[in-house]
């Protein structure tokens, strides 16, 4: 990995415990004099920085003052402070092709989000950001191509699932040393709600957990923004976020565990789980690099949207927690009348019908669908009876019939779906009716495992070479933690399934424990 993940151009400390930035920005001083030169206490850089959404013209680029990451206020003043930002042509920023000041304010955690505009399509750029004398760590991020541009290829990687306690993020430090990645796509649980916990549940039992978080189960917005705080601090998430610009969406831990819509799953009052999620949103967006079109409003923000690669690649990226019904059978796996509810709703009416009108007018040779949760309805008991996980859209029948139904009828160009939640990797075929699966496959799915939650992990779990053989439409499985790594041509889609021999110590070793493609104008797996 080169220097671009490294401290670049880093200028003195002025570590002055003595005098922070409260004493600076006392109410005694001009208020613009105070803010010209701020002086912390610590580097105020600590969360790292980030880039997201490109677009053929640009991106997002964040960063986050905190001096004091964990500390309530996260050391840093009540007030505005001023933040300027460069994007260059190269890692040595003699060639600057952006710059401007932005401001960086309490109201959203010192959180910083430019949205860059002006540069040149299918680029790569490094960015980085300056506060006061403090210089943050230098980033990477490529432009998209210009709109119904040809392009040759797309790589790049599928993440997420990091559980803070059941492992280190030694996977976000192997995607990092990849051959430079057009993008990553987070499909979410970027963090995770719970109390801390010295014991975690894994597939292989009770696991002694590598690291702890910090506090109780999480309820407010300090509670979530400091959980948020403990994740970025980790160095390896940090590299793969330097690396690549991100898109990024959200499962369910961001803010409850299975949540839909405004319920929880523990029966608490809707309109107090929505102060949750309001302070939850508003920590989610504090802390990724979204554009303004994401600004939390309330217990609500929009998450699905678009991106174009060309003529290669469209990318729908797609929210399945805010606008669906509550799971069925009361959210336990097995098999009820409820997974056939014909008002059930997965993505809810304003977002599905964003989803067709996207699959049907798409100008791309793929049609990429990137969500949360499993679209196979797999058979989850391999036994005589069937057993569906009412969480995945085995539990939402009638909308995911809409959907295949959609694909199929309007002749939707090589979908793939990529899928997370599962802690396992998965590659299947889509058909109406999984238990019965005929004639061609309707799409493809390729689900990725998790950074770490699960901890190390099997090649294979016991029970899981019985779920092969009772899911034809099902081709591969492996439990062990890892990332997709994506390649996209016009001949063909071909993923990687990275796997790490360990999490739960530092040094785990990276390979590739699968690879699997799908031909252009084919919905079927085929290895690679």
């Amino acid at each position: 990995m080169t220097d671009h993940i490294t401290r670049a151009l880093t200028l003195s400390r002025r570590r002055m415990m003595a005098l922070g930035l409260g004493a600076l920005l006392a109410p005694s001083l001009d208020p613009r004099q105070a803010l010209a030169q701020p002086v912390f206490a610590d580097d105020p850089f600590q969360l790292g920085v980030a880039a997201g959404d490109p677009a053929p013209d640009g991106f997002v680029i964040w960063t986050r003052l905190a001096p004091d990451p964990l500390a309530i206020g996260h050391g840093m003043p009540a007030r505005p402070v001023p933040v300027s930002w460069e994007v260059a042509e190269d890692e040595g920023f003699s060639r600057i092709a952006a710059q401007g000041e932005a401001v960086a304010r309490p109201e959203l955690a010192h959180a910083v989000h430019v949205e860059v505009d002006g540069l040149s399509p299918a680029r790569t750029y490094h960015y980085r950001f300056t506060a006061g004398a403090e210089r943050s760590l230098v980033g990477r991020a490529r432009t998209t191509p210009a709109a119904g541009a040809s392009l040759a290829r797309a790589r790049f990687g599928v993440v997420g699932c990091q559980h803070y306690e059941q492992g280190l993020y030694t996977a976000h430090r192997r995607l990092a040393q990849e051959d430079e990645l057009d993008f990553v796509f987070c499909y979410g649980d970027y963090i995770y709600e719970g109390r801390s916990a010295r014991v975690g549940n894994s597939g292989a039992g009770p696991q002694a957990n590598q690291r702890q978080h910090v506090g109780q189960e999480i309820y407010s917005l300090d509670d979530y923004r400091r959980r948020y705080a403990q994740y970025k601090m980790d160095a390896d998430l940090q590299a793969s976020h330097a690396a690549a610009a991100w898109f990024v969406t959200w499962d369910d831990h961001e803010i409850d565990n299975n949540w839909a819509a405004d319920l929880d799953q523990d029966g608490t009052d809707r309109a107090i789980f929505r102060l949750r999620q309001q302070s939850a949103m508003q920590a989610y967006y504090e802390h990724m690099p979204l554009r303004r079109s994401a600004f939390p409003a309330g217990p609500a923000m929009r998450l699905y949207r678009r991106a174009d690669y060309g003529t290669l690649l469209r990318l729908n990226l797609l929210d399945t927690r805010q606008y669906r019904s509550d799971q069925a059978c009361g959210g336990r796996w097995g098999v009820c009348d409820e997974l056939e509810r014909a008002e059930a709703e997965m993505l809810g009416s304003e977002q599905e019908r964003f989803l067709f009108d996207s699959l049907s007018t798409s100008p791309a040779r793929w049609n990429a669908i990137a969500q949360q949760v499993m679209v196979m309805d797999l058979d989850r008991d391999p036994g005589p009876g069937y057993m569906a996980n009412p969480d995945s859209w085995g539990g939402y029948r009638a909308p995911r019939a809409r959907l295949l139904r959609h694909i199929r009828d309007r002749g939707v160009l090589n979908p793939v779906v990529l899928t997370g939640d599962e802690h396992q990797n998965y590659a299947g075929e889509l058909h109406l009716d999984g238990r019965h699966p005929e004639g061609r496959a309707i799409a493809t799915e390729f689900v990725g495992t998790s950074i770490t939650s699960g901890g190390d992990g099997v090649d294979q779990q016991p029970h899981m070479a019985k779920l092969l053989a009772a899911n034809p439409q099902l081709k591969f499985n492996n439990a062990q933690r890892g990332y997709l790594l994506c390649d996209v041509t016009a001949e063909r889609w071909e993923t990687a399934f990275r796997v790490l021999d360990k999490v739960s110590a530092p040094g785990g070793t990276i390979s590739t424990r699968a690879r699997l493609a799908v031909p252009a104008g084919e919905t079927g797996v085929v290895p690679a």
